[in-house]
């Protein structure tokens, strides 16, 4: 027998795979299409990642098929909000019927990602190459911890932080 070092937050990681695609499954139920995989109309979010520099933020995100004029970004201090809409091409005759086989998504979606950082939201920078939108979020600077001593012999006084 082979010990092995416990890692409790791989196990969160899978575990948390897994939930999102029992979920994933659930809503597709009742899609009468082949294998239950067409994805018109159901909600979607896009795979973000952020890496930390010294100064910056740098959040990426894959919207790939939007339009520019199909995207909304909005920023805060501790979050960024992406929303829009990834419609399926159109014509004359009614294509949803002619599916075989569709893994695409269409319809809206919306992401709000908590940033660990306060950011400053006059200076952000933006590309949208590809389907990967980029954004560098300046980070604020530390502000001055204040540091506060607590009387513990008198507990009925409270101090405020």
């Amino acid at each position: 027998m082979t010990l092995s070092k416990w890692q409790p937050f791989k196990e969160l990681s899978t575990m948390r795979r897994q939930m999102d695609r029992l979920f994933e499954d659930m809503l597709s139920m009742g899609n009468n299409d082949w294998m239950g995989s067409h994805n018109l109309g159901r909600m979607w979010t896009p795979a973000v990642e952020i890496k930390e520099q010294e100064k910056e933020l740098i959040l990426k995100a894959e919207i790939p098929g939007i339009d520019v004029k199909d995207l909304e970004v909005e920023v805060g201090e501790d979050r960024v909000t992406i929303s829009g809409e990834h419609q399926e091409e159109k014509s004359t005759e009614d294509q949803a019927k002619n599916y075989f086989h569709s893994e695409f998504h269409y319809g809206k979606f919306q992401r709000v990602i908590p940033l660990p950082v306060a950011i400053k939201t006059d200076d952000i920078k933006s590309d949208f190459h590809k389907g990967v939108l980029t954004l560098t979020l300046p980070k604020v600077e530390d502000a001055p911890k204040k540091t506060v001593k607590i009387n513990l012999e008198d507990s009925s006084q409270s101090v405020g932080v």
